[in-house]
């Protein structure tokens, strides 16, 4: 699960889809991380506001900002990032991988209810980190039951 900065979109995406696999017993058929697609953030926790808000649905995390690797796009299967620059930024960034095998597409594709971009929150309120969560909670849903 890829943003920019990987301190709130992803590491909320991460967590609910984490806790969603873990809820299945499916932990052993899952390989769950997030990252960024810049470096601006690498080692920092989440932003507190997402911490607060995975909090409150009662998800921990103990993630710390990294930048997507080479490595990434060769391992992992599948790669859900937040919005168009994100999308544009793995592309581009895939081309450059050979033996890339993991799908990249939008996290929001899921959407039951057609939301195709999860935006930013930082520059926002809790209000909007909630929204994102309840975002993210929908599409992690309709990825797992898709892909399970």
């Amino acid at each position: 699960l890829v943003s920019i900065g990987n301190i709130c979109r992803s590491p909320i995406a991460e967590a609910v889809f984490r806790k969603l696999v873990t809820d299945e017993k499916l932990e052993h058929k899952w390989r769950t991380d997030s990252a960024a697609v810049s470096d601006w953030n690498v080692g920092r926790f989440p932003d507190s506001r997402a911490l607060g808000c995975l909090r409150h649905h009662g998800i921990e995390t103990a993630h710390k900002a990294r930048q997507i690797t080479k490595e990434d796009f060769q391992t992992f299967d599948h790669i859900l990032c937040m919005d168009e620059s994100n999308l544009r930024d793995l592309n581009r960034k895939s081309n450059q991988v050979k033996d890339c095998k993991a799908k990249i597409e939008l996290l929001g594709t899921y959407d039951p209810q057609n939301q195709l971009i999860i935006e930013d929150p930082y520059y926002g309120s809790e209000k909007d980190f909630e929204t994102v969560y309840e975002q993210c909670l929908r599409c992690c849903k309709a990825f797992l039951e898709k892909y399970h």
